[in-house]
């Protein structure tokens, strides 16, 4: 009965689609139901139709049915409910890839994760590495381990984000065991796998691991090869005295100044075309930092300290770029500290040494930046990322320069907002509360859509202090 029900009910369907009567054409077991009213007929016909498809009617699927894995636990909880939406509206408006990064490495700071109803990471998306097991439940069948420790007998028991995370987590706790890991395992990985295995070999990085890089730098893939090359070169072992090497070293010849305290600085040579800036920058991003102060006849110190700091803005990027690439941390902080010694700091020249620096490196030159007349929250985002932790965030430059463009006579009402979820981000969660009161004063009202991310990092407490509060 259920079969002739559901056949007969494709011609009620198609009478209601072409805007027509369809009781005469309902089932015959449901017509003495229906009446002889015509519009009650109608009413009746939609209620029992409705209940037949949506309660007694199965659908059958089409093709096989799979049961998916239920979604793997974090080691972290979602946000609580009632902070939710606010967190989705953010993620509508956080569609950039470097931005949705800020807000989880912010809750993540706070020792927080987003909900899995609200979103899901992709399977090569940059995230924390919290989510791992979330990466790995959308692309397998099965969960894998992820818990378990990284050995020889795991390795290929776990999917690629569980496997990456759990090496970095190995390699922060025990350098020497997840080198001699690696050595025994990478050669049976895809070329992309490969090399971002070897950039969690860039922490805790030694001579220990010589062999092992040696063995990579004439890897297969080209970009293996230069990766083990560059960490070669952070180590001093490093190729020089090849012809790119002496042809940079012209383009910065180095001049002797004094008669008695004799000093050393670089007078870079005046580009005069295109072609010798292109040049000199191709050289500057194939040539090694040792080897470039070889050439110079220069120690790498010395050559960061005779180097002409904000004569030649690109210059200046590409050097950092190359301590960032294949100098030792040595030299990547005397780099970072001439960059940010001066009265303003450059973000373009500072950013490719971010990922080599602290936090609270990042995060005491997100601060001069704040401070520096023309500095922006936007500017810090960049540098610190997205942590949370600047104290008195409005007590500077930055926020002084925000309050008066708020209070502007012109100003509309999308005005500000990138410095707003800037500020938002970069905040402690007490100078979170003490923005919105200023911005309140200057005029911003509550529902401010702007003021979206300040309100959650207000409302957000640390996950140590919400356990503590709960015990």
């Amino acid at each position: 009965m259920a079969e002739a029900i559901l056949d007969a009910l494709g011609q009620v369907l198609t009478r209601w689609t072409m805007g027509g009567s369809a009781a005469p054409a309902a089932p015959a077991e449901w017509r003495d139901k229906l009446g002889d009213d015509a519009s009650e007929a109608e009413l009746r016909l939609l209620a029992l139709s409705g209940q037949f498809l949506g309660a007694l009617a199965v659908i059958e699927p089409a093709g096989d049915v799979r049961i998916r894995p239920d979604i793997a636990a974090l080691p972290r909880p979602p946000l609580p409910d009632t902070l939710r939406p606010r967190a989705r509206r953010l993620l509508e408006q956080l569609r950039e890839p470097t931005q949705r990064r800020h807000l989880l490495d912010f809750l993540d700071a706070r020792g927080w994760t987003l909900h899995p109803s609200d979103w899901m990471p992709g399977p090569d998306e940059e995230v924390p590495e919290v989510y791992a097991a979330w990466q790995d439940w959308a692309v397998a069948e099965t969960s894998g381990p992820a818990r378990e420790a990284l050995t020889t007998e795991s390795w290929d028991g776990l999917r690629p984000a569980a496997r990456l995370a759990a090496f970095t987590a190995l390699r922060r706790r025990d350098p020497m065991q997840a080198g001699a890991l690696l050595a025994e395992k990478i050669s049976g990985e895809t070329a992309d796998i490969r090399v971002r295995l070897l950039e969690g070999l860039a922490i805790g990085l030694s001579d220990a691991d010589r062999p092992l890089l040696e063995g990579l730098a004439t890897d297969r893939a080209p970009r293996v090869k230069a990766l083990a090359t560059s960490l070669l070169a952070r180590l001093g072992h490093d190729a020089s005295g090849s012809e790119d090497t002496a042809e940079l070293a012209g383009f910065f010849p180095v001049q002797t100044k004094g008669l008695l305290r004799r000093t050393r600085s670089i007078a870079p040579v005046v580009l005069k075309t295109p072609a010798q800036s292109n040049r000199r920058t191709a050289l500057m991003e194939a040539v090694s930092f040792g080897a470039f102060a070889q050439a110079l006849e220069l120690p790498p110190a010395d050559l960061v300290a005779a180097w002409p700091w904000g004569g030649d803005r690109l210059a200046d990027h590409a050097l950092a770029a190359m301590a960032a690439r294949s100098g030792s941390d040595a030299i990547v902080d005397a780099v970072a500290e001439a960059l940010t010694n001066g009265a303003s700091v450059d973000p373009y020249s500072l950013a490719p040494l971010l990922p080599r620096l602290t936090s609270v490196q990042r995060r005491q030159t997100a601060v001069q930046v704040l401070r520096a007349k023309d500095g922006t929250f936007v500017q810090a985002l960049a540098i610190a990322g997205g942590d949370g932790g600047i104290a008195e965030a409005m007590q500077t430059g930055a926020g002084g320069t925000l309050v008066s463009a708020l209070k502007a006579e012109d100003v509309k009402p999308t005005d500000q907002s990138a410095e707003l979820l800037a500020l938002g981000l970069l905040a402690s969660r007490p100078a979170a509360e003490q923005a919105l009161e200023q911005l309140a004063a200057a005029g911003l009202i509550v529902s401010d859509p702007r003021l979206d991310m300040l309100r959650l990092n207000a409302a957000l407490e640390h996950r140590s202090e919400f356990e503590g509060a709960t015990t």
